[in-house]
């Protein structure tokens, strides 16, 4: 059994590699925002050292994840190259196919938001993945409330 996670962020790393591994993507991230929805914590999974040097600004939730800030629905794209909202992504971002995001909440607002992105196999996320991913962000908002601030 690993050794139980001594900071919020090794937490919510442990959370994002889960949600990785649950929904068998490529690239997971899990941002956490203060009240005015300005990033102030990013955690990914997937990406290579390099990659991670490479996005030196996190993304900032204006493009695909936008909408969950005002409606707190999952977002689910099967082809971001056709989505007309796939926009905002910072300088030098790795492409990507496919997206499923989900909110995360904290002190009944969205203070985050968790999202994986290319399943393996080109395959669209399912139900199934969407279901995994609401739960590890409930766990996320929790973290949040419970140590974050």
């Amino acid at each position: 059994m690993p050794a139980r996670p001594r900071t919020p962020d090794a937490a919510l790393q442990q959370l994002c590699d889960l949600a990785r591994e649950l929904t068998e993507a490529r690239y997971a991230a899990l941002s956490v925002t203060d009240e005015h929805y300005h990033v102030e914590g990013f955690v990914t999974s997937g990406l290579s050292k390099r990659d991670q040097r490479r996005l030196r600004v996190p993304p900032q939730g204006h493009g695909p994840l936008g909408s969950l800030r005002t409606d707190r629905k999952p977002v689910r794209y099967d082809d971001l190259d056709k989505a007309k909202d796939a926009f905002g992504f910072p300088p030098k971002h790795p492409v990507m196919k496919t997206m499923l995001g989900v909110p995360i909440i904290a002190w009944d607002d969205v203070r985050g938001s968790l999202y994986v992105t290319d399943r393996n196999g080109s395959l669209p996320f399912t139900d199934g993945d969407e279901a995994a991913l609401l739960v590890v962000a409930r766990h996320a908002g929790v973290i949040i409330e419970r140590d974050w601030y």
